[in-house]
């Protein structure tokens, strides 16, 4: 327990001093600080591939069920952590149709984004938790997330998804304007507010709660995913919540850009198909661990590149 305890000190230290130092006063995110941001989370992520190896290497005691060698326990940590980042890409589109949706003005988006990452981390350590005990109790539980992921990838091929996602009409926002009152004005950075003696939740409680809400749905995807490249719990949790701290940078860096990279959703809809199959055939064949990473990494990288190729070839064409 001492790792993960080390592990999580280290993550709310990050965090407490992203709120505390780094963006103690409310202020818009430019283009260029979330792009060193977002450089510096990913290069975070990929550093900490090495001290996966270190903790797997047998001189410092951790857990590991899966009797994993160093080399892939790192491997395993890279994949992952590939999976839920190129799986964050429709949390982005989300997070924009949110914020445009209740008009939360561009200078408080950080404070619900960190409050949201926030209870994140918590669910998805949950989820987490049930999912890796799902699966070393029940074996056949495997074929059930495949499924699930070639089905979920079969419906973002077959169905037309033009981000049409009105957040006023969720169920999670019919259902909050049912338990509290709700007010349509912005008080500064407040989620509550007072008003004729009574506390109302703002915009921005009201976009923070459609967040998590949207998070905990796109966790139905992700977990399944990189379970099926790793049940090791520690790899499993550490991958995914770094690629979640790095989706609030990654949003202020992405967010006017990413009509550009509308191939990327072939992208996902391959991954998730694989990781489907991997999940269905694993008790008959084992790919190798370079494989996943390869595979993956070569998804993503071809839908970058086609989807900057159109892009440039649509504004010469213009």
């Amino acid at each position: 327990m001492t790792v993960w305890i080390i592990f999580i000190i280290g993550i709310m230290l990050f965090l407490a001093l992203d709120l505390g130092v780094f963006n103690k006063n409310p202020h818009v995110i430019s283009s260029k600080e979330a792009g060193i941001w977002t450089a510096v989370w990913v290069t975070l992520s990929f550093a900490f591939s090495g001290v996966v190896y270190w903790l797997y290497s047998g001189g410092v005691h951790i857990e590991n069920p899966d009797q994993l060698l160093p080399h892939d326990a790192m491997v395993k940590y890279i994949t992952g952590y590939l999976i839920e980042l190129s799986l964050s890409i429709d949390n982005i589109f989300v997070i924009a149709i949110v914020f445009a949706s209740f008009k939360i003005p561009a200078i408080y988006q950080h404070r619900v984004l960190f409050w949201g990452i926030l209870g994140a981390v918590v669910f998805r350590g949950l989820m987490i938790f049930l999912g890796v005990m799902l699966i070393h109790k029940f074996s056949w539980m495997t074929y059930i997330f495949g499924a699930f992921l070639v089905f979920t990838a079969l419906k973002m091929l077959f169905t037309k998804d033009d981000h049409d996602f009105n957040p006023k009409d969720s169920l999670v926002f019919r259902t909050l304007r049912k338990i509290m009152p709700i007010t349509g004005d912005i008080d500064g950075e407040h989620f509550f507010v007072k008003r004729r003696h009574l506390t109302v939740a703002t915009p921005l409680f009201v976009a923070l709660v459609v967040i998590e809400f949207m998070d905990v749905v796109f966790a139905i995807d992700s977990v399944p995913a990189i379970l099926s490249i790793t049940s090791d719990p520690f790899l499993v949790f550490s991958s995914n919540i770094f690629a979640i701290l790095g989706l609030r940078s990654m949003y202020f860096f992405l967010a006017n850009m990413l009509e550009r990279f509308s191939y990327l959703q072939y992208s996902l809809i391959a991954i998730l198909s694989f990781v489907g199959i991997k999940m269905l055939i694993v008790h008959y064949y084992k790919f190798p661990e370079w494989v996943s990473l390869g595979f993956i990494g070569l998804a993503l990288a071809v839908g970058i590149i086609v989807s900057l190729a159109k892009g440039k070839k649509t504004e010469n064409i213009s």
